[in-house]
């Protein structure tokens, strides 16, 4: 049932403080799954952001599902109050799409990616480059979504998932690609320009 109507039913029978936390509750549920406008409007060529959020790792990792040899990542922690739905950051192919059952240990530990629920999605750029963006569940997260379909072809910025209640996005990038952001900073999905190509 609805929160809107929990908190009417009190209301109605005279319990207004039980009232207001039903529909307090309901306006925080609606504002975790919003989803504003973005757009980019910069180089062609640059990763966007996928999530909104802060960036709390920039690092090598081998992961031979994106693709083979080192790489770099950046990873993306989501606050409750961070937008959660997130966005694809290049235009391209969806060489894979894999969904990986897990545990929901804390989102901000630096192996949650090695444990937890996840979903990876490689996106394949007409130039062959590989991107991947791995959408992590966190201690609170209760289910990982992704719509996009392997072999189907993607715009850069169109909407690509949300972590129900949860808590980090890696993307994962060829070797060749210059990281535009540093620790700390705040990204916005669909705008924010995270990497690109060197040369």
């Amino acid at each position: 049932m609805p929160v809107w109507l929990v908190g009417a039913g009190l209301a109605y029978f005279r319990h207004p403080a039980w009232a207001a936390l039903a529909l307090a509750l309901g306006f925080l549920v609606l504002l975790f799954f919003r989803d504003p406008p973005r757009h980019y409007r910069g180089d062609p060529r640059a990763v966007v952001a996928a999530a909104d959020g802060t960036v709390t790792q920039i690092g090598a990792v081998e992961d031979p599902a994106v693709g083979p040899g080192q790489r770099q990542r950046v990873v993306t922690f989501l606050s409750p109050l961070d937008v959660h739905v997130q966005r694809v950051p290049v235009a391209g192919e969806v060489a894979v799409a894999l969904f990986t059952a897990g545990r929901k240990v804390a989102a901000f530990k630096p192996d949650a990616d090695r444990y937890n629920e996840n979903h990876l999605t490689v996106l394949r750029r007409d130039n062959g480059d590989l991107i991947g963006v791995r959408q992590i569940a966190g201690a609170v997260a209760r289910r990982v979504v992704c719509y996009l379909r392997q072999g189907e072809r993607v715009p850069q910025g169109e909407l690509m998932g949300l972590i129900k209640f949860g808590s980090r996005v890696d993307l994962i990038l060829p070797p060749g690609y210059r990281v535009l952001v540093k620790v700390g900073q705040r990204l916005r999905n669909g705008e924010t320009p995270v990497a690109e190509p060197q040369g």
